[in-house]
């Protein structure tokens, strides 16, 4: 039998309904089906840390906002500023291992005016040739001062500098710029680069939580951002409050080698309730298992605290000093989220595009 055109649409559309009604049906039975499956088996815990398309967004606003102000490369290694040094003196108490010095120039007189702000570094280039009669190339050093200087003036810059050694065909060899700046004297002037750098920046929001993981010369920025946070003066200078939770995690060899310590001490001193110090000290102190006490050994007694912490979307953890310490704190961290049910290989991708794990090291 024939149909006509419109009597075959019309059929058609008369099935439509039907249609309809079974692939809800279908759907429905899936959906239970996927549901009965996923209550079966126990997923890894999630922090509250937001999916990638709702923080990217966000995180680009929050990034230019806090790094569109940030001066970056003032002076480079063509035209770079001379500074003058002001003072230059060892950081280390009696018995302590190798050698670091606290070292302050005046930036006074450029132009334009070298500014710069805590987490960002400078280039120094040694005075002197290389061994084919080239000038010394560069090094980078994190600024271990806030943006007002340690005179609080706004036109000082200082470092912290562990002078470099190390053995090569039985000879100890040292550092050409280490040593250069370890030796200078008040009064040399020093050609100085930058500044560089928007990776350790400290977040804009007040209330943030910090936490601060350093080993040796790695304290420099952190030194910037307790100094930032709790040194009297400087509060009045700055119009940052911070009204949030700081936690630096510092480790070193001996005693006599912990930088800035009485600083610290005073800091926590000063605000009990929002600055916590642990100190890791390998050569003195033992961990759990009888061994050295290590920075990530301390992150694992602390880690119920810590994740507590990083759940907070306020949060920020920064790491800084030798590359070596970087696989000893994932490890730590691999084993304190795993005990949570926490996936850190996940996790810790999640807080670097969220902008708040933040790690220099060298």
């Amino acid at each position: 039998m024939a149909y006509s055109q419109a009597e075959v649409v019309a059929g058609g559309l008369a099935h439509i309904p039907v249609l309809i009604v079974a692939f809800w049906l279908f759907n429905s039975f899936v959906a239970r089906k996927s549901s009965a499956k996923g209550t079966s088996t126990a997923s890894p815990t999630r922090l509250n840390i937001p999916s990638k398309e709702s923080t990217d967004s966000a995180v680009s606003s929050t990034k230019k906002s806090s790094t569109q102000s940030v001066p970056v490369n003032l002076y480079k290694p063509r035209s770079p500023f001379l500074g003058t040094v002001l003072e230059n003196y060892s950081l280390l108490k009696d018995g302590a291992i190798g050698r670091v010095n606290h070292i302050t120039f005046d930036l006074s007189g450029g132009d334009p005016k070298l500014q710069y702000v805590e987490g960002q570094s400078i280039g120094i280039i040694p005075a002197g040739e290389d061994a084919n009669g080239k000038p010394h190339k560069l090094r980078l050093y994190s600024i271990a001062s806030t943006r007002h200087g340690d005179n609080f003036s706004g036109n000082t810059v200082s470092l912290c500098v562990r002078q470099l050694q190390y053995e090569k065909d039985g000879q100890t060899i040292d550092g050409v710029c280490s040593t250069y700046l370890c030796d200078i004297s008040p009064g040399e002037q020093v050609k100085i680069t930058g500044p560089v750098g928007k990776e350790m920046l400290l977040p804009e929001d007040e209330g943030s939580n910090i936490i601060m993981l350093a080993t040796g010369t790695g304290i420099a920025p952190m030194r910037a951002y307790l100094r930032r946070m709790f040194e009297p003066t400087e509060i009045e200078k700055n119009r940052w409050n911070f009204k949030g939770k700081a936690w630096l995690f510092m480790g070193a060899p001996k005693t006599a080698n912990l930088l800035y310590d009485s600083d610290f001490e005073w800091y926590k001193s000063l605000s009990p309730e929002n600055f916590r110090y642990t100190k890791a000290i390998s050569r003195e102190q033992k961990n759990s298992k009888g061994g050295r006490m290590y920075i990530q050994d301390r992150v694992l007694e602390h880690a119920d605290e810590l994740f507590a912490l990083i759940e907070n979307p306020k949060t920020h953890i920064y790491l800084c000093g030798l590359k070596g310490m970087e696989p000893g704190i994932d490890e730590a961290m691999t084993t304190a989220a795993t005990a949570k049910n926490i996936n850190w290989s996940e996790l810790r991708p999640q807080l670097k595009k969220a902008g708040r794990w933040h790690v220099e090291t060298y």
